[in-house]
């Protein structure tokens, strides 16, 4: 359910003087350097979606964006999200593993990818940072950073706004924002969000029975107090759960590419190519997840400067249980319960605008605990048994301090430079031996880094920037628990995974006046020691994947062609590359290795093995080298209100799921989303229609391999719906 995602200068919701939609003469304000900015005055290549631009493109969850954001892309592995930002992403699902694009909500950093797409409600608007982040944000952000900002609790009046959808497949959605003034100085928020639906697939292995039906909801309370005219206290709970199986549904693959996925070549009327159906064995996919996050900002004037202080705590739950042959034989049904727990504290202390220096420094600390528990749900006697496989768990600890400033050397010409040392350790490391249980402890690991920027920033007028900027990004090393440390062939060695290096160097330029704005960046990232997973035998591995080389360009416009109509358009182009991939993990079948393969493979019931092998100059994994949408917007006066035409047209041209980057292609793609929407005169409700992927455009969205199968997930058809809001 995609439209237009309005990317420029254009009227928006403002929370505060510090949020990413302020509007300051005509000038959208952003927060990429930790302080509110006008976007064409900072350095950083930024996806700005506003509030108004979210609600006109109906988007509904945070993977949604992509359709609206060049370069960017969504993936999941199983439930595990993974965003990748110009080609720079992870698909490492481990404990203690993180991801390479920091998700930050309201401040505070989420690292858990089994919590990385979520509902977007209340949401003032989202900032998609393109290249390294380690100074100001650190923690594993070498591919960008993700800011989500949501509306807080405000004394400036009661408010209560809803609004109800119905679509295709009896997909149904209702959420609502309620504040509540409590004094003059004290203002309560609730808000919360309902959505359940049946599923557009059905299980051949059974009856043709549907699969896929989905119920999720949360709600969270926030409560905002000016304990004097210069501290302010915001203490915020969310409470969300999710039942959703959709990731997991997956038929067998068939790729020109690869050819057939299927288990043993293919058993007859065991498994399935086609889009809406899956086979399956005995036991039900299942994906669910229980999260609660506590938080609490504190805001101090301090007259020289603006302390603020983010203190959080989330504990997030899921269980998963997904067929790793993807075929209705009933090989290897994997269960994954995971417990997630983390606390972090930042404190961020901010210049005030007007001198000739501004500066933000900070402190971060940030602890994770995260373990992994493993069972074969379909080892039992019954299907409703399983049998205790084993499992990881790892504490990550991250201490961090940092500091960024820029000086006006003259009214057009700045300066911009900083650093951020971090500390990172992985202590009380243990895998459980296979069916024995006994914890296993792991050595710790700890490493140091310094990732520092350095930004020349010339200003020829006040609407016009001409940047140069080289910033050094890192992601900490892993400890290999849940992969190598488990394998019996290797007498239980685990994995050396290094930590991964990035050289970033961008030049970009932009423009922004009278209804019109442009953005273009090149850059040349030098990548070394990227970190992968593949999927062996039983076990989810993690190696490093030598050295990498990205360069591309990237630009974005919106052009108010009359107070009317609008047309925004973005692309990019990204050219990512395995310089040299030692020992790259590439699937064949056992059936091509002769006859002793064949048969050993057969004994264990897997169908595929990986034969390390030695690749030169080969794309990266799920890295398109074109991405580009267009999109517009026509507004015209209807029955004493106002009636919103929009639409989203997006595009990526082909590429590989495979973690080699030349197995399991996507070839090229579009998809087209459309919106009609009509505002009451008093702006007191609205009714909609909305239609995405309107063309009925297939094609996958994740491979899934392993050795016992090669699995396809698929888009899902076309959908359309109706939608009613009220506002109070």
């Amino acid at each position: 359910m995609f439209a237009l995602a309005v990317m420029a200068p254009v009227s928006a919701y403002a929370q505060d003087a510090q949020q990413a939609t302020a509007v300051d003469d005509g000038a959208i304000i952003v927060t990429a350097q930790r302080r509110a900015e006008a976007q064409v005055d900072v350095p950083i290549s930024i996806t700005n979606l506003s509030s108004d631009a979210l609600k006109t493109a109906s988007v509904q969850q945070l993977a949604d964006i992509g359709k609206v954001t060049p370069a960017l892309r969504f993936d999941f592995a199983g439930g595990f999200f993974q965003p990748t930002i110009r080609g720079i992403g992870t698909a490492v699902t481990t404990s203690g593993g993180g991801g390479n694009v920091g998700i930050y909500i309201d401040g505070f950093y989420s690292p858990n990818p089994l919590a990385a797409d979520f509902d977007l409600i209340s949401v003032s608007s989202i900032q998609v940072l393109k290249g390294p982040q380690g100074t100001l944000f650190g923690r594993n952000t070498t591919g960008g950073a993700i800011l989500v900002t949501t509306r807080e609790p405000s004394t400036s009046g009661n408010a209560l706004e809803g609004r109800v959808t119905y679509g295709r497949y009896n997909e149904a959605k209702a959420e609502a924002f309620a504040n509540y003034v409590i004094s003059d100085r004290v203002a309560l928020s609730l808000e919360g969000q309902y959505r359940r639906g049946d599923g557009w697939q059905r299980d051949v292995s059974n009856n043709d029975r549907r699969v896929g039906d989905y119920e999720n909801w949360s709600f969270r309370l926030g409560l905002k107090a000016e304990l004097t005219d210069t501290v302010d206290v915001l203490l915020r709970y969310k409470h969300g759960q999710v039942d959703d199986p959709s990731t997991m549904l997956a038929s067998s693959l068939d790729t020109s590419d690869f050819g057939l996925g299927a288990p043993f070549g293919g058993v007859p009327g065991t498994y399935t190519t086609a889009k809406n159906r899956i086979a399956s064995g005995s036991v039900p996919e299942v994906f669910r997840s229980n999260t609660d996050v506590v938080q609490g900002t504190i805001r101090a004037d301090l007259g020289f400067a603006d302390l603020t202080s983010y203190s959080q705590y989330r504990s997030e739950n899921s269980l998963m249980s997904q067929d790793l042959d993807y075929s209705g034989l009933d090989l290897f049904q994997l269960g994954l319960p995971n417990l997630n727990e983390t606390w972090s504290q930042e404190l961020l202390l901010t210049s005030k605008a007007g001198p000739k220096l501004q500066w933000t420094a900070g402190l971060f600390y940030f602890q994770n605990s995260d373990t992994y528990i493993t069972y074969i749900n379909n080892g039992g006697n019954a299907p409703d048994q399983r049998i205790r496989l084993g499992g990881s768990s790892t504490t990550v600890k991250s201490y961090a301090a940092f500091l960024d400033a820029t000086y006006e050397i003259t009214p057009q010409f700045f300066v911009t430079a900083g650093a951020r040392y971090s500390i990172d350790k992985i202590v009380d490391a243990y895998w459980n031996q296979q069916f024995a249980l006994t914890e296993m402890p792991v050595p710790n690991i700890s490493n140091n880094k310094l990732t520092p920027r350095v930004v020349l920033r010339y200003k020829p007028t006040d609407r016009t920037s001409i940047y140069a900027s080289f910033t050094k990004g890192y992601k900490a090393a892993i400890s290999d628990v849940g992969g190598s440390c488990q394998i019996p062939d290797t007498n239980y060695t685990c994995n050396r995974v290094k930590p991964e290096d990035i050289n970033a160097y961008e030049v970009g330029f932009k423009y922004e006046d009278r209804g019109f704005s442009f953005e273009a960046a090149a850059f040349y990232y030098d990548y070394k020691n990227l970190q992968v997973s593949i999927y062996r035998t039983g076990t989810a591995e993690i190696i490093n994947a030598a050295t990498s080389e990205i360069y591309g360009l990237e630009g974005a416009l919106h052009y108010q062609v009359t107070p009317a109509f609008q047309i925004n358009a973005g692309a990019s182009y990204v050219h990512a590359r395995y310089k040299r991939f030692n020992n790259a993990p590439v699937y064949v079948r056992c059936s091509e290795l002769g006859e002793e393969t064949a048969a050993t493979c057969a004994a264990n019931g897997v169908s595929f093995v990986v034969v390390p092998t030695t690749l030169e100059d080969v794309t990266m994994q799920r890295n398109p080298e074109f991405t580009g949408f267009v999109g517009a917007r026509y507004e015209t006066d209807l029955a004493g209100g106002e009636l919103a035409l929009s639409g989203n047209l997006f595009y990526s041209s082909s590429f590989f799921f495979g973690p080699s980057g030349v197995q399991f292609e996507q070839g090229g793609y579009e998809t087209l989303a459309l919106r009609a929407q009509w505002n009451a005169p008093d702006d007191g409700f609205h009714v909609a229609i909305f239609g995405d992927n309107v063309t009925n455009s297939r094609y996958l969205t994740q491979a899934q391999y392993s050795s016992f199968g090669i699995g396809a997930n698929w888009s899902k058809p076309v959908t359309y719906g109706v939608e009613l809001g009220v506002k109070f």
